[in-house]
């Protein structure tokens, strides 16, 4: 036991360490957990993942492989045959021409191959405009690696888009990184085909690095998603980050990947070779039935996907104090509430945590994205059975009706 003159050796943690700060998605996760343990009848619009099962020809490739004893280390960078069919998907769905195998990375989720491209490019001083509301560790892992966050509204008149005028307007001599994300979280909204050309454009002429999160490009509502890849000059300043969870049901297997010049690849694998070795070995293995088996299953999801956002829409527009755009990507609604707000004198956060306490609905305040451009507005993830949001948003309507009367 240390004496009272002793310093306590676990009392100095690292700058960088202290300003991290935790996932509200996690949070209000586990706040609905320990409501349900208590026997409150919990439906969550909370957390981002979907709501079908990992398809049964993925499940099984990872059971071969742990049968078959596919459970050692592997290559950092990842197992050659998943990173041929990580260049060949991506050639296939965007423009890109001719990625190669050594232009990828496998990374355990598509979170820290972001991590990578932060940490790989950002020294102390750099500058990094971030889109706002966004996720959240984009901010996040500037911050760790020194640099500082540039927060651009995105506009809800604008469609939550950012524009090449306002990123225009953000850049210095010390902006070294944009990063976008379309379709996007937490709005669901999605560039324009001119304003994204318009932002590629600058940030070529300007040498700024593109790191794109392009975890939602297959939740898509409308003819108009465009990828980095699509660029025949990526290579030169473009970072695609991706995954699996989203498309194949696969968030819990930890996934994802990077492409990107090979020169990069090289650098942001020593970063996995330093902190987790390898990305999981029969894993991998799974990833590559992912990617090479069948693909029309995803037809499906999408279209029953689009019958929960038009019913999310129209459920949410017949609330007075509401407004809301439909939104044309991902699986994300992000209403503004600012008139309820106003009413009930309450903070979005104060507001979602009444909510959850009272009701038993999970939604996610908007500065939990992670700044105050969200401020006013809940974000509900649509990623659950349409009886579940048919019940929700019920129970949603009444209780804010109620809460709006008692104040009035």
């Amino acid at each position: 036991m240390m004496s009272m003159s002793q310093k306590n050796p676990f009392s100095s943690i690292s700058k960088p360490v202290l300003e991290l700060k935790g996932a509200k998605t996690f949070e209000y996760s586990d706040m609905a957990s320990q409501l349900a343990r208590a026997g409150k009848d919990v439906i969550s619009f909370g957390i981002g993942q979907p709501d079908f099962p990992t398809p049964k020809h993925i499940v099984d490739e990872a059971v071969n492989a742990l049968r078959s004893g596919f459970t050692r280390y592997v290559s950092p960078p990842g197992i050659p045959e998943l990173r041929q069919e990580i260049a060949r998907h991506v050639s296939a769905f965007t423009d890109a021409v001719d990625v190669k195998p050594t232009e990828t990375l496998v990374t355990a989720g598509a979170k820290i191959a972001m991590f990578f491209a932060i940490a790989t490019f950002i020294s102390p001083g750099d500058e990094v405009i971030i889109p706002d509301p966004s996720f959240y560790s984009y901010a996040h892992a500037t911050c760790y690696a020194g640099g500082k966050p540039v927060f651009l509204p995105l506009l809800e008149e604008n469609g939550f888009s950012m524009t090449p005028e306002v990123f225009q307007e953000a850049i210095t001599s010390k902006t070294r990184m944009v990063i976008i994300n379309s379709p996007h979280n937490p709005t669901g909204g999605m560039l324009s085909k001119s304003d994204f050309k318009g932002i590629m454009e600058l940030a070529k002429e300007k040498g700024i690095l593109v790191a794109s999160d392009e975890i939602y490009d297959h939740y898509t509502y409308v003819d108009g998603f465009m990828s980095v890849l699509d660029d025949p000059d990526w290579r030169d300043y473009v970072i695609h980050i991706n995954s699996l969870s989203k498309t194949y049901a696969m968030t819990g297997w930890r996934l994802g990947y990077l492409v990107a010049r090979e020169e990069a690849i090289k650098r942001f694998s020593m970063f996995t070779a330093n902190t987790v070795s390898c990305t999981t070995s029969f894993v991998q293995k799974a990833g590559v039935a992912a990617l090479s088996g069948p693909q029309d299953f995803f037809k499906k999801v999408l279209t029953d996907y689009q019958k929960r956002r038009d019913f999310m829409y129209s459920e949410l527009t017949k609330i007075p104090g509401i407004s809301v755009r439909k939104p044309v990507g991902a699986f994300f609604i992000f209403p503004n509430i600012k008139a309820i707000l106003e009413g009930v004198k309450m903070s979005t956060e104060a507001f979602a945590i009444r909510l959850l306490k009272e009701t038993g609905i999970v939604v996610l305040p908007g500065p939990a994205f992670p700044n105050e451009a969200g401020a006013g507005y809940l974000r509900f993830s649509y990623a659950l059975p349409i009886e579940k949001i048919k019940r929700g948003l019920e129970r949603f309507k009444i209780d804010v009706n109620a809460w709006t009367e008692q104040t009035a």
